[in-house]
Order: C-alpha cells, then structure tokens, then sequence
C-alpha cells in the first residue's frame, strides 16, 4: 500500500476501534465487566481503574462481582459506580460488591438500539472526514505528482473508506441484535 494512504487508514482504524470501545460500554441486558472499564475508584487519592484494585467476575448472566483486594476499597467502589452513568445500585456484603442488571425492557432497547445507530452514524461522518482531508492533501500534491496519480490515490482512499464503513455497518448490526435479542 502507498505509504501516503498510511496514516489515513491508521485514522480510520482508530475511528473503527473508538467505536468498539463505545459499545463494550453499552449494556445489553447481560453482565458484561467492560462496561466498568471507564470508572476509576479513589485509591489513595488517585483515580485507578477497578481492574487495578479488584477482581471483576461474571459468576451469572445477568451479575457482575468486584471482589476488591483492600476491604477499606468498598465503600469507593460503590460510590464510583453510583456517581457513573451505568444506573446501577451496587449491593455488598462486606467483602464483595455485586451488580445486577436489571431484565431490559422493549422501549429500553430500543432507546439503546438508537443510541447504538447514532455512534454508527458519528464513526462514519469520522471516517468520511477522514477521507476529505486525504483527498485536500492529494490535490495540494498535484503540483509533484501527476493527475493520474491524484486519481488513482484519490480512488485508493474511497476503497479505504467503504472498507470501514462497511465494518461499523457490521459493528452496529451486530450490537444492535445483541441488545434486542431477550
């Protein structure tokens, strides 16, 4: 591949894989620890991730255990998950705090299912600016390279672009039926 195209596809790969990350985040109905991936709990004064300070573990469907290695870390584990956006209420038992998810109703997955189909939509206008801006930068080569050159750079970046975009068509179908299957 013409390392000219490099670093755009570079870009459009991390558009691709910010879009991933968004939907690890996404609740489905299903316990799934990615979602706890954001949160950072107060460990000595400093914000750490719960995969530093606990053991996070899926022991049913729809439950999520952080058994954290310091028993003082509860009462900042719990506090963390109820300031984040997840809409959980932490319970503990001294030693562990568990999560349950709560069974998602219709109107709730669809509400995610829209969600989902918006962070699509803004990964491609990513990709697609992406694409802009290669091309911007290809017609201010013209003077160095030919025209045929532009074109066909100009062509490369397109097959590059529908490329990802068909891959955040499938991210979003996929997540999609995950939240709406029961």
């Amino acid at each position: 591949m013409d390392e000219r195209l490099t670093q755009y596809e570079e870009k459009m790969i991390k558009s691709v894989e910010a879009l991933d990350s968004e939907y690890a985040s996404i609740r489905a109905g299903r316990a799934n620890p990615h979602i706890l991936d954001k949160l950072k709990v107060d460990y000595y004064g400093t914000p750490t991730p719960f995969q530093q300070v606990a053991n996070i573990s899926v022991p049913e469907a729809r439950m999520i255990q952080i058994q954290p290695w310091e028993a003082s870390l509860i009462k900042e584990i719990e506090k963390a998950i109820l300031n984040s956006d997840l809409g959980l209420t932490p319970n503990n038992d001294g030693k562990v705090v568990r999560l349950m998810f709560p069974e998602l109703t219709e109107d709730r997955r669809k509400e995610l299912v829209k969600d989902v189909k918006k962070k699509a939509e803004n990964a491609k206008v990513a990709v697609r600016n992406i694409r802009r801006d290669a091309n911007d930068a290809f017609k201010k080569m013209s003077k160095e390279i030919s025209e045929d050159e532009t074109k066909m750079l100009e062509s490369e970046i397109q097959k590059l672009t529908d490329k990802y975009v068909a891959e955040i068509d499938e991210a979003m179908e996929n997540k999609s039926k995950e939240i709406m299957t029961v």
